[in-house]
């Protein structure tokens, strides 16, 4: 069996643009389904779904870097803990928007599965008040 990447990956890869609409608190939900790594354990492949949620400031992620900057985490060895805080960190770094939570949900193995629910937002930042329209019914809300 092959020794997993001690190595992590660059988030030299992430591109942003610039927000369109940086007057505006806005929620962009990004959901990636097919994130692997490799425990560090063992070199056998961790499969999870990530979902990444951010209310932009300046900046927004272009989701081709996004996808690549997550594809080059494949042959690394990470615990799940570990790969999961290290991505929101770079991309907090990258973006530094308002509020960013990043959820990574690794699949069953050996009985066991593990959510990992990492997030960040800004000094002073707070949300709106949640807007409750007739006839609808309970709202997930990020903050």
């Amino acid at each position: 069996m092959s020794e997993p990447s001690r190595t992590t990956p660059s988030p030299d890869s992430l591109s942003t643009f610039e927000n369109p609409k940086p007057d505006r608190d806005y929620t962009i939900d990004i959901g990636i389904p097919e994130f692997t790594c490799l425990c560090p354990m063992t070199g056998q492949p961790d499969f999870a779904t990530l979902r990444l949620q951010y209310v932009p400031d300046v900046r927004c992620v272009e989701l081709k870097s996004l996808k690549l900057y997550i594809r080059s985490y494949r042959d690394v060895g990470a615990f799940h803990e570990a790969v999961t805080n290290r991505m929101l960190d770079d991309l907090a770094a990258m973006l530094d928007p308002r509020f960013i939570r990043l959820t990574a949900e690794f699949n069953v193995r050996g009985g066991i599965y593990t959510t990992v629910i990492a997030e960040r937002k800004q000094p002073g930042w707070n949300p709106g008040p949640v807007v409750q329209l007739p006839g609808e019914g309970s709202q997930e809300r990020l903050v």
